[in-house]
């Protein structure tokens, strides 16, 4: 088990998997097969209480890829509360929107390399 995460976690990524959205099949095209700068990254990753979208662990880093009602003031909370909690297991936390990589993937995955060098 990855860091606590019970075993329904493991079947709830599994059709997060086979669910992907858009937004999440254009980034994971990105980043699979250790085509950004050689990391290892997973998808739907069980982590504690949490399902992480991707996940690099040699760097720590979760990557989330937001739809548009992680805006909602009620998300945004409960998404501050996971960061916080996911960050106090040592785990950096990285937001993207759907929006963003759907239509920047580019400046996304710039972005993402910039971040990279600092960690």
């Amino acid at each position: 088990m990855f860091k606590g995460a019970p075993t329904s976690s493991f079947v709830k990524a599994l059709v997060l998997r086979r669910n992907m959205t858009v937004a999440e099949k254009i980034f994971w095209e990105r980043i699979r097969n250790k085509k950004l700068q050689g990391l290892k990254f997973r998808r739907q990753h069980p982590q504690h209480l949490y399902i992480l979208d991707f996940y690099c662990h040699s760097l720590q880093l979760g990557i989330e890829i937001d739809g548009p009602y992680h805006d909602a003031s009620d998300q945004t909370i409960i998404d501050e509360h996971r960061t916080a909690a996911l960050e106090a297991m040592g785990i950096s936390i990285v937001r993207f929107t759907n929006y963003d990589v759907e239509n920047h993937i580019d400046e996304v995955i710039c972005r993402l390399v910039e971040i990279i060098k600092n960690i």
